[in-house]
């Protein structure tokens, strides 16, 4: 049967479309196979954009958020500081004669960045040899101002020759050790005044957290005693430095910038050289002090203790056998002008002054001496165990009557007594600039009960009236006792630098009774003129007038005193010299020692 063209058409049409479909059929499986292959394509084009992103946001936090803190750090492992010390202020005596001043010397310097040497263990221990210092210490500076520090450490001071010259040799092994010169503290009269001056060194780790907010920073050197450590403030000076640019090896590039340090101010004090030199050979080799002071003013004039030791000995290293040597002399440090001691019969100035002003005992009385005072069953001896008849303030001002002032101090009471002991200033300290300074100890019935859990009674007040018991003073507070009656009733205030602006605060009147000022005077001139104070009658001197003193001090010798003042109708100089354990009595062991002091005093400053 013939197909029509239109059938035959339509059966094609057919055909295809079946072919088509069958052919459509590969052609999507081939279209997915393709599809597969791409994938991996878009997965790496994927992570590629997620990784650069994240480079790119971690780019951003580093160059913008912590831009800064890298820069710097960068920056300092470029930039390294020289720092440069300040040169401290002079210290003068008040004719201008230098007590403290400066000299150069070596020290050594190392740059933290030896700790990351391979060979850093082995260069520590050589230098610990070679410079006598504990390797702990030089880890624990370089530690303490941080590995990453931009700023030499100094590790060792005033090195001498052979250290020097070891060091420069051992600079090819060791990069980042450094020598340079610096100044250190010099007291050209050694030992001389060290009490006063004081000595200097350098800040340890918890002084230096202490005072980093004043502007302290690592190797200071600071006062650490004396008018040193006082005055501080204006000796110290202003570091100055270098600030160099290095390339990776620490070799020095050029040098970006320098800032001049400003040295200290100088410091003049009130003190005498002269005077200090006399008082030093006054009391040679015996344990105690010697004080002189201006008794219109308050001004110190010498000031000694002993034992004493050489302040510069705190300018070199110091090691255990120094520190050892130093200690065995017996507290050196102590400064014993400023420590309280029984005052002994130096006190019966402050026992009449309390009878005369309370109006029990008035200039003109005379009371009975005996061989001993029978108080409560004690009994307070006379010291020649006899007694001296009859006597008024005078004589036995002259004569150092206990018995007498025992009267006097019983008769006025524990309450007055104490007030006039304070009134002159016993008790406190005296406002001068040291720190050793110690307040002393006038006791009281309150006092009394905390400590012994007992009352006062009139036993007690009768010690106090001699200046024994519970009463300690030291050799400035008795100075500042003995200044209120050669300067016509005014408390001084002790200090080493006057300034014009604090004159009004140097006197404080007593408005003590003109009577009782005369009286007082009379029987000061009394005790050199023909009592126990005669070893101050020389014809170098012009009239002297003091008081000595015993104290009984078991279980060792006695304690010895003697304050004077002159000239006695012009009032120059007190001074006050004190005895530790020496024995004998006041004014034939301290005596002496006041009158070698006054000697040259007048000697150098002749009108």
């Amino acid at each position: 049967m013939r197909l029509t063209q239109r059938s035959q058409s339509k059966w094609q049409n057919s055909i295809t479309t079946d072919s088509y479909g069958s052919y459509d059929t590969r052609q999507q499986k081939t279209n997915r196979t393709i599809g597969q292959k791409r994938q991996p394509i878009f997965i790496m084009l994927l992570v590629s954009f997620i990784l650069l992103g994240a480079i790119g946001a971690r780019l951003a936090f580093l160059q913008i958020l912590q831009g800064q803190q890298y820069r710097e750090k960068a920056e300092n492992n470029r930039i390294r500081i020289v720092p440069k010390p300040p040169v401290r202020g002079n210290i003068f005596d008040r004719k201008g004669r230098v007590l403290a001043s400066t000299r150069l010397t070596h020290a050594a310097y190392l740059w933290p960045i030896v700790v990351n040497q391979p060979d850093w263990p082995q260069n520590r221990k050589y230098l610990s040899q070679l410079l006598s210092i504990p390797e702990d210490s030089i880890e624990s500076k370089i530690k303490q101002a941080g590995y990453n520090a931009s700023t030499l450490i100094r590790i060792a001071r005033s090195l001498n020759p052979a250290q020097i010259t070891a060091l420069e040799e051992f600079k090819t092994e060791l990069n980042g050790l450094e020598v340079d010169i610096e100044t250190v503290r010099d007291y050209p009269n050694k030992q001389m005044g060290a009490h006063v001056l004081g000595y200097t060194g350098e800040l340890n780790a918890e002084q230096l957290e202490k005072r980093r907010a004043e502007g302290y920073r690592l190797g200071d050197i600071v006062g650490k005693m004396g008018v040193e450590a006082a005055y501080e403030q204006q000796l110290r000076g202003e570091w100055g430095g270098i600030q160099l640019e290095v390339d990776g090896a620490g070799k020095v590039m050029k040098v970006l910038g320098q800032k001049v340090g400003q040295p200290g101010k100088d410091v003049t004090l009130t003190l005498d050289l002269d005077a200090q030199k006399a008082a030093e050979a006054a009391l040679g080799d015996k344990i105690g002090a010697i004080v002189a002071i201006n008794p219109k003013t308050g001004g110190v004039l010498a000031m000694v203790s002993n034992p004493t030791f050489d302040p510069n000995v705190f300018s070199t290293q110091i090691t255990p056998k120094i520190w050892q040597k130093l200690q065995s002399k017996g507290n050196p440090f102590v400064n014993r002008a400023l420590r309280g001691f029984p005052p002994a019969s130096t006190f019966k100035v402050v026992t009449a002054t309390a009878g005369m002003e309370s109006g029990k005992y008035p200039p003109n009385t005379i009371l009975n001496t005996f061989a001993y005072l029978n108080v409560g069953g004690t009994a307070f001896g006379e010291w020649n165990r006899a007694g001296f008849g009859p006597m008024g303030y005078v004589r036995a001002m002259a004569w150092s009557s206990n018995t007498f002032h025992g009267q006097i101090g019983r008769g006025v009471g524990g309450p007055t007594l104490i007030k006039y002991a304070r009134l002159y200033g016993f008790g406190k300290t005296t406002g001068i600039e040291l720190d050793e300074e110690s307040p002393g100890l006038i006791a009281d019935d309150a006092w009394k009960r905390k400590n012994y859990n007992w009352e006062w009674t009139d036993g007690d007040t009768v010690n106090m009236s001699i200046g024994q018991g519970f009463t300690q003073a030291s050799p400035l507070q008795v100075a500042v006792m003995f200044a209120v009656p050669a300067n016509g009733g005014y408390r001084v205030k002790p200090h080493f630098f006057e300034d014009p602006k604090d004159v009004e605060k140097w006197r404080t009147s007593m408005n003590l009774k003109p009577t009782t000022l005369q009286t007082l005077r009379q029987g000061l001139r009394a005790v050199v003129a023909e009592g126990t104070g005669k070893a101050l009658n020389s014809p170098d001197l012009p009239p002297v007038a003091g008081k000595s003193g015993t104290a009984e001090a078991p279980p060792g010798e006695t304690h010895t005193w003697f304050g004077g003042y002159a000239p006695f109708d012009n009032p120059e100089i007190v001074v006050v010299a004190f005895g530790e354990h020496t024995g004998g009595g006041g004014g034939s062991v301290a005596g002496p020692m006041v009158r070698q002091v006054m000697e040259a005093y007048f000697k150098h400053n002749k009108k």
